[in-house]
């Protein structure tokens, strides 16, 4: 576990009515985001939340009114994040909760709020939801990381309030949700500019930060609230609407084991008896698909395609965050295929309607965090198995996929409608592609087959299963592959999945996770920062890091 706190997080999920960092209003098109972070309010009683830092929580929340505002509220176009609090916008991730966490968690957090943050700016590009960031006083660190996810950002010109990113000269570590790639690929600053930037603690007010291109408009004080309003006004004119109504997104039905294991409506978690391997396992949907956008809204969010992406999204970020001696997940799927690829075609034939493809982009997205979850991953395609069209995706998603080979027993059947773009991951890129990289006859091959029922043999030719065992070898070899996984170092196991799930050409995205996730699981555990006499340890403290000064 490493040192530091413990902690267990009960749940990912939020509401509105109830949130405890965050404010949201709504105005036709536009809706307001506030934070305003009240100092005792965080998981933990040992840290206070000053200066609208954030923990976990707040990121929660964040999670939750992204996803709920495609869902809920298709009529607004823009998403203004701003501040309560006078004189500051956002202080970043809080300071002694990163230093008194273990590592495990410290990752894991880092990993979640990238992904909350990659979320804003799919809702942009995909749900035509723009995030502006207007930022009525200073963003640092974590402050100014969640404005660069923004699509705009607005600075308060009023002589004291700066952006900046401190982390290298304050605290010893990087910006830990995605700060430096944001700034060079996706603003385009110039990366002596942006190096000047990351080593200058106190950032940049309004003047030079927007001749660095680090802010894309500044407004006095006198006229923030009507420049703001009146930008995202503009900002939304250039967008029609999408729907006037959208569905309500119910809390998730869940039971939970005294062990922690987790039995939702279609995806249930479980547990070894050793607890160093878990089980995930979606059902098919039992109930035929809703075919018109009209019985899609009626069915809303109880619709399979939709609940139990949910639910697996909900499953994995438990699996992270509370089973860290998990080493290897076993991928699984039961019931009918049929049923699975009459919901996809569903789905598929009302693309173009919104809330369709809003489905379709929120299974993109649990995917990906499938493909980023720091686990082992293993593909049980056994007898009653359903890997069918979208769940097809889970083998193609794995490490590696073990298939029952006898005569009437389990299939596999890829189609284009899920394997062909639809669900891409973070590199652009098909599985089917990644899986072939550079092999176009190959893809050609496994999509020739559009929901053909391939047993093992044949699946195995395809290269689209890793082995595929007979009956009389089948129980053996998933013990031992199970055996010898779970017995090798995690350290090396996450680095050398991230390293062979990721192929080809690279995005702003990818390059957010593999950079953080290499260097932060490095840099967190060395002594400049994490020792007892380390940056991050002694932040607040009146004594001076002591650093070692030897280049590795």
């Amino acid at each position: 576990m490493g040192h530091g706190q413990v902690v267990r997080v009960d749940s990912f999920e939020a509401h509105p009515s109830a949130y405890r960092h965050w404010r949201l209003g709504l105005d036709g098109p536009v809706a307001t985001l506030t934070l305003d972070i009240g100092e005792d309010n965080g998981l933990r009683p040992d840290y206070q939340l000053k200066q609208n830092s954030y923990d976990l929580g707040v990121d929660i929340e964040l999670r939750d009114v992204s996803e709920r505002l495609r869902f809920e509220h298709p009529e607004v176009r823009v998403v203004l994040v701003t501040s309560a609090q006078p004189k500051v916008f956002c202080a970043g991730a809080n300071i002694p909760m990163l230093g008194t966490s273990t590592h495990h968690f410290k990752v894991n957090f880092c990993k979640y709020t990238n992904e909350t943050r990659v979320g804003l700016e799919e809702a942009t590009s995909e749900s035509g939801q723009v995030w502006v960031a207007a930022l009525n006083g200073t963003a640092a660190g974590g402050g100014y990381e969640l404005a660069l996810a923004c699509e705009e950002i607005l600075l308060i010109d009023d002589r004291s309030s700066a952006v900046s990113l401190p982390e290298v000269p304050l605290l010893g570590v990087l910006p830990g949700t995605g700060g430096l790639t944001r700034l060079v690929d996706k603003r385009r600053v110039r990366r002596d500019v942006a190096d000047l930037f990351c080593t200058k603690a106190e950032g940049f007010r309004a003047r030079d930060a927007l001749r660095l291109g680090l802010v894309d408009a500044t407004y006095p004080r006198s006229r923030w609230e009507e420049a703001v309003q009146a930008r995202a006004l503009e900002v939304a004119a250039a967008r029609p609407a999408r729907a006037s109504q959208g569905i309500a997104l119910p809390p998730l039905e869940v039971e939970v084991g005294a062990d922690g294991a987790r039995t939702y409506g279609s995806v249930q978690f479980t547990l070894s008896d050793d607890g160093r391997t878990a089980t995930l396992l979606v059902q098919a949907p039992t109930a035929p698909p809703p075919t018109t956008a009209e019985a899609l809204r009626a069915e809303g969010a109880s619709t399979w395609a939709l609940r139990a992406f949910r639910e697996l999204d909900d499953a994995l970020v438990h699996l992270r965050f509370n089973f860290p001696e998990v080493g290897l997940v076993l991928l699984r799927t039961a019931g009918d295929p049929v049923e699975v690829l009459a919901h996809d075609a569903a789905l598929h034939a009302l693309a173009g309607d919104w809330l369709a493809d809003e489905i379709t982009w929120l299974q993109a997205r649990v995917l990906r965090h499938l493909d980023n979850t720091a686990k082992s991953m293993f593909a049980v395609v056994d007898e009653g198995s359903c890997f069918a069209g979208c769940l097809a995706e889970v083998v193609l998603a794995a490490d590696r996929a073990y298939m029952l080979d006898v005569d009437g027993g389990p299939t596999l059947r890829v189609t284009r409608t899920a394997s062909e773009g639809r669900l891409p991951m973070a590199t652009g890129l098909t599985r089917l592609q990644n899986r072939f990289f550079g092999d176009v006859a190959l893809v050609e091959g496994a999509l020739a087959t559009e929901g053909r029922a391939l047993g093992g043999a044949e699946a195995l030719e395809l290269g689209l299963v890793t082995l595929a065992p007979d009956d009389l070898d089948w129980e053996d070899e998933l013990r031992i592959a199970v055996e010898e996984r779970v017995s090798l170092s995690p350290d090396a196991l996450t680095g050398m999945e991230q390293n062979l799930r990721f192929v080809g050409p690279e995005t702003c995205e990818t390059r957010i996770y593999g950079r953080l996730s290499a260097w932060q699981n490095w840099i967190f555990q060395r002594p400049n920062a994490t020792g007892e006499q380390g940056a991050l340890t002694l932040y607040g403290h009146p004594e001076r890091p002591r650093f070692d000064w030897e280049r590795t």
